[in-house]
């Protein structure tokens, strides 16, 4: 595994710019990892490990970067929780972690860099001495992911009666004799606009 330091610039790199979200996705990455057996997550263990991230915001940007998990692999999932946490996972001896970063560090970061004046600037040098203590909640949890949820082909392919897109990985729902998609069962997040062109 690199070092903590190489670990923060590569995540720096993949997210673009350094924060102190990149620091405690980072932190929170090399704890959960020691904690649930996986030495090297890009490579020999990369099948053996699944993350559940609770928030879009910077830390996930890390995760994925230590990790190499993702959505596009199918093992990284995300839940629109707003919880700056993630649930690490050991698939092969199931072994599971959820980690939050806590709330507190915010004002803790006052007594390791009291100098720095720009809180956000503070609290990025902060969080990378504070202790994983001061920075993190931890809970040894349980967790059962369904099969269509697992890495892999998909486990089912359907086609919506409706607007005929194909559906994959049991997202279909079954309503009133018809196969849909969950966008003609609920509502679409988008309004189509026809043109004299489409």
């Amino acid at each position: 595994m690199k070092t903590f330091e190489d670990l923060l610039d590569e995540s720096t790199r993949v997210h673009g710019h350094i924060c102190a979200g990149q620091v405690i996705g980072v932190r929170m990455c090399l704890l959960a990892l020691s904690l649930i057996g996986i030495d090297d997550p890009k490579g020999t263990d990369r099948k053996k490990l699944y993350v559940m991230v609770e928030i879009d915001r910077c830390a996930t940007d890390a995760i994925q970067s230590v990790t190499g998990c993702s959505l596009g692999k199918r093992s990284m999932k995300w839940l629109d929780y707003g919880v700056m946490a993630a649930t690490f996972i050991n698939l092969e001896t199931t072994k599971a972690v959820r980690i939050t970063a806590l709330e507190e560090a915010r004002d803790s970061s006052k007594k390791y860099c009291a100098e720095i004046l720009d809180k956000y600037q503070r609290q990025l040098a902060a969080y990378k001495v504070m202790s994983e203590e001061e920075l993190f909640r931890i809970q040894r949890v349980k967790v059962k992911i369904p099969d269509e949820n697992l890495p892999g082909r998909p486990l089912k392919r359907v086609q919506c009666t409706r607007c005929l897109d194909w559906v994959q990985d049991k997202r279909d729902l079954f309503i009133e004799g018809e196969i849909l998609c969950k966008q003609c069962a609920d509502g679409r997040y988008y309004v189509e606009i026809l043109t004299g062109n489409s």
